[in-house]
C-alpha cells in the first residue's frame, strides 16, 4: 500500500527525527549527532527505517547512543524556549523537506545532502525554538540554506 507519501521519504523523516530524538536526550547540537552516528550509521538509519519505526525510538535512540559512543553535550535548546516546543516529529520533518530539497537542487544523495543540511547555519536556525524559523515556509528555509541568508520578516 502507498501512502501519502513515497517510503523512502517517510524513511528520510524517520532518520530526522531519530536525529532530532537522539540530540534532545544527549543535549547535543544536531550537527554532532550526525557527525558522531557518521555515515554509515545514517545510511543504516536510512535503509532499515522501516524496520526501526516499528520499535520503540526510546530503544532505538539508546541503541545509536551506545553503538556511537554519544556522550552527553551542553546543548538545550528545549529548556531555553520561550514558547511551545515543536516535537522531534514536527522537527523531523522540516529536516526531511530541506534534505530532499538541497538533494533535487544541488544533485546529491540524500545522505550527502543530510550531512550538508544538518552542518550549514540553517540548522542552527532551525534549532533556535525562540525564532519562527523552523516553522517558516520550506521553500523559504530551503533558499536560506541555498542563498546563504535568511530572508527579512
Amino acid at each position: 500500500m502507498i501512502g501519502r507519501e513515497e517510503k523512502k521519504e517517510n524513511d528520510l523523516f524517520f532518520t530526522c527525527s531519530l536525529i532530532d530524538y537522539i540530540a534532545r536526550k544527549t543535549c547535543n547540537k544536531r550537527a554532532d549527532v550526525v557527525n558522531t552516528l557518521g555515515k554509515a550509521r545514517i545510511q543504516k538509519i536510512y535503509d532499515l527505517a522501516d524496520v526501526y519505526h516499528s520499535d520503540s525510538i526510546e530503544r532505538v535512540s539508546e541503541d545509536f547512543i551506545a553503538e556511537s559512543g554519544l556522550t552527553k553535550g551542553a546543548f538545550d535548546n528545549i529548556s531555553t524556549a520561550r514558547y511551545a516546543v515543536p516535537s522531534h516529529w514536527d522537527i523531523g520533518k522540516v529536516y526531511k523537506r530541506l534534505i530532499l530539497g538541497i538533494s533535487r537542487e544541488k544533485k546529491l544523495d540524500i545522505i550527502d545532502a543530510l550531512f550538508a543540511a544538518y552542518n550549514s547555519f540553517v540548522s542552527d536556525k532551525i534549532d533556535d525554538y525562540n525564532s519562527s524559523f523552523y516553522y517558516d515556509a520550506p521553500g523559504n528555509i530551503l533558499n536560506a540554506y541555498l542563498y546563504s541568508q535568511i530572508e527579512p520578516e
